[in-house]
């Protein structure tokens, strides 16, 4: 008795033939093969019991009469263990028609009785009924393990999320705490030593030497930069860490009002600031505005020099997005794309204009939170112009 080569891969289901006469399975396997399945032949009861050990079968087709034990014996003992106990039986037997053994038969479970020579057409017929439903059980198996596969695998993913979530939110507290430390601890020291420094200038200015004022002057401005950056820092850790709440905004009324504050601090500067009414958009107010007041800052002081400077707030479509943009007749700047909204990268690094190198990394922090993107064009002497988008806000929608 040959035993098909089990294949996780291959659909088809064994049929178990069992009959002592080697001429009745052949004449069996004819009537079958057609089914294109696999047929597996026992030549004793035990034989089948064996087969039966090792794989399933979608039916059985059972001679009654066999020497040593007989079907009726062999479909008991299949239906005694746990694996077989629904495997379907059909009985084949070259007995006369008797009631009594036809009654036997179904008693010990089998789904039919078929008295030989039987019509080869029905026996294929009954049999390829059954072999479906195995095979749909096999599918409804294959199901079951799949979908207790995805529901352990999403057991796994949820605890693993679960666990990213607890570190991440143990670094945020880690990251607070650090933040605490620098704006408490840091400020400080550097607060005393621009304090120390300006007293001195401000007591023994008379009698130190011009480059000792200098230097005094220039630990104090040091200090004045380091607690600057120290804000710089802490703005885009906050910028980070905050909630994005989408709102309904007035992009021109945001900036109407960073112009007026620009104005304020320098009320002697005559700069044409246009404004475009009536740009609407969505995100959230907060995180926005320091948008605007970045690169509305940026405009403003790098077009200090220019005696007729020009800053300009507006929208332009492109590509189907709405896109905003500064744009000033500024100073520009040279090709700076590779690092140019990376922290602690200035535009001119020169004392000429000041500034910390912090606010583009924050503008491209938070338009990237946004879903959004951040770019720029400028040619040196020329101006600049800073554009952005809002993933979250297409066509102003």
């Amino acid at each position: 008795m040959a035993l098909p080569v089990t294949d996780p891969l291959d659909e088809r289901v064994n049929i178990l033939m069992v009959d002592d006469q080697p001429e009745n399975l052949v004449a069996l396997e004819a009537m079958l093969e057609g089914l294109g399945q696999n047929l597996v032949a026992a030549r004793s009861g035990r034989d089948a019991l064996r087969a039966l050990l090792t794989m399933d079968a979608a039916v059985v087709l059972l001679d009654v009469k066999m020497p040593d034990m007989d079907g009726f014996e062999t479909a008991e003992l299949i239906r005694s263990r746990e694996r077989t106990r629904n495997t379907p039986i059909i009985f084949l037997t070259a007995a006369d028609r008797n009631e009594t053994l036809a009654l036997r038969g179904y008693a010990v479970g089998a789904v039919d009785y078929l008295i030989k020579p039987v019509v080869p057409e029905l026996v294929r017929s009954k049999v390829a009924v059954f072999v479906e439903l195995a095979k749909k059980s096999q599918q409804l198996h294959r199901q079951a393990d799949q979908l207790r596969q995805s529901e352990q695998a999403a057991r796994e993913l949820a605890e693993a999320r679960a666990r990213l979530v607890e570190d991440l939110e143990q670094k945020t507290r880690e990251m607070e705490t650090f933040s605490y430390a620098v704006s408490h601890d840091l400020r400080a020291p550097l607060r005393r030593i621009e304090g120390f420094s300006r007293a001195l200038l401000e007591t023994e200015s008379g009698r130190l030497l011009d480059d000792s004022n200098r230097y005094l002057r220039n630990i104090a401005q040091a200090a004045v930069d380091m607690s600057g950056l120290i804000d710089g820092m802490l703005a885009l850790a906050r910028v980070t860490r905050a909630d994005i709440r989408i709102r309904p905004l007035d992009f021109s009324t945001i900036a109407t009002t960073v112009a007026t504050q620009l104005r304020e601090t320098e009320p002697a500067r005559s700069v044409d600031l246009v404004i475009r009414p009536h740009v609407e958009g969505a995100g959230d107010p907060q995180l926005l505005r320091v948008v605007l007041q970045n690169l509305l800052e940026n405009a403003w002081k790098f077009t200090r020099t220019r005696p007729a400077a020009r800053i300009e707030f507006g929208t332009v479509n492109q590509h189907s997005d709405l896109t905003y943009f500064v744009r000033d007749n500024g100073v520009g700047y040279a090709d700076y794309s590779t690092r140019l909204f990376k922290p602690f990268q200035r535009l001119h690094p020169s004392r000429e204009f000041e500034g910390t190198g912090i606010g583009l990394a924050t503008v491209h922090r938070i338009i990237q939170r946004h879903g959004g993107r951040v770019w720029a064009e400028s040619t040196p002497g020329e101006g600049a112009t800073f554009s952005f988008t809002l993933g979250r806000n297409r066509d102003g929608a």
